[in-house]
């Protein structure tokens, strides 16, 4: 299990489930309105990115990977607990690194489910035997699928800087093959960079219409780009106040329409965590049943605040 001690610069603080360093009343947020079901299949990928939230890599497999059945079970789990979910979601890792990814996908699709793909369209997913299966799923539901591609920034460089060399030019050519297929695309990036949001969403679209993608630039669902996750820097702590103060919602946060499911190394079953972002707190795994799954999280992690709170930030599509 990853070491989630919070570092220094919030020291003190995320320590009491119920109150603040200062005393105040935690913020919580309830599950009320479910939207989509994430699935985590794995944490080993292909690269290992700089500062990678959830440290994938060719090696890690804190989070092994979930089989085809397990995914059904939480299929089954959604129909009687009438979640009214939309979507189901995958994310790693690098998904197609997953043996049964393509199978996840088709009985997902198969029960009416829309689909989401986090994936970083390099050699897993463009190895033949996935393209085999991937391309007849595309074609009967292509306006069901998304694949959100993992591209850092629109040039090169930085791209390889932060996902190494000639992984852009590889990512750029999954992309050309998913586009080929009729698939339906979208990008996410990171805010790492001295440019404004506006400057980097019209380098992105540049870069989109010379390759022909057609994802709009300025939708915020098909050109996500996400604010550094860096636990080194201090944030506020989210108290029941904060809401008026910041003129939002608790229905505005993910973990008010979302869960994910995850296999922890060793354990015998699969568990579901209230927040894609944190699945080693343990503090945040909910339990191995959707039905456990429901009860309300107190926003008691420096993510919590800074990305989602704080930074408006949403992981589905």
């Amino acid at each position: 299990m990853k070491d989630t001690a919070l570092p220094p610069a919030n020291a003190g603080k995320f320590q009491d489930p119920l109150r603040t360093a200062k005393g105040e009343e935690r913020a919580i947020v309830r599950l009320s309105d479910p939207q989509t079901l994430w699935f985590n299949t794995g944490t080993l990928c292909n690269i290992a990115c700089v500062n990678c939230y959830i440290e994938s890599s060719p090696s890690n497999d804190a989070l092994v990977y979930l089989t085809a059945d397990e995914v059904s079970d939480y299929l089954d789990q959604l129909e009687t607990r009438r979640w009214g979910v939309r979507e189901i979601a995958f994310t790693g890792g690098e998904p197609f690194m997953n043996p049964e990814m393509c199978e996840m996908m088709a009985r997902s699709l198969a029960r009416g489910y829309e689909v989401l793909v986090l994936t970083n369209a390099m050699r897993p997913m463009m190895r033949r035997t996935v393209r085999e299966k991937l391309a007849p799923l595309i074609a009967d539901h292509r306006d069901r699928i998304t694949f959100r591609v993992s591209l850092d920034h629109w040039s090169q460089e930085q791209h390889d800087a932060i996902r190494g060399k000639g992984s852009f030019e590889k990512t750029m050519e999954g992309m050309g093959w998913l586009r080929d297929q009729g698939a339906r695309l979208a990008v996410a990036g990171r805010m790492l960079w001295q440019e404004s949001e506006a400057e980097a969403r019209a380098a992105f679209g540049r870069l989109f219409a010379a390759h022909g993608f057609d994802i709009d630039p300025g939708d915020p669902s098909r050109t996500v780009l996400f604010p550094e996750m860096d636990v080194n820097v201090e944030v506020p702590e989210i108290t029941t106040a904060c809401w008026d103060i910041l003129n939002k919602k608790p229905s505005d946060v993910m973990c008010a329409s979302s869960r994910m499911v995850v296999k922890h190394r060793g354990a015998e079953t699969p568990s579901v965590i209230a927040c894609t972002l944190l699945p080693y707190a343990p503090e945040f795994d909910l339990g191995t049943s959707l039905e456990e799954a429901e009860k309300p999280v107190r926003l008691n992690h420096p993510h919590c605040a800074k990305f989602c709170v704080l930074g408006g930030a949403s992981c589905s599509a």
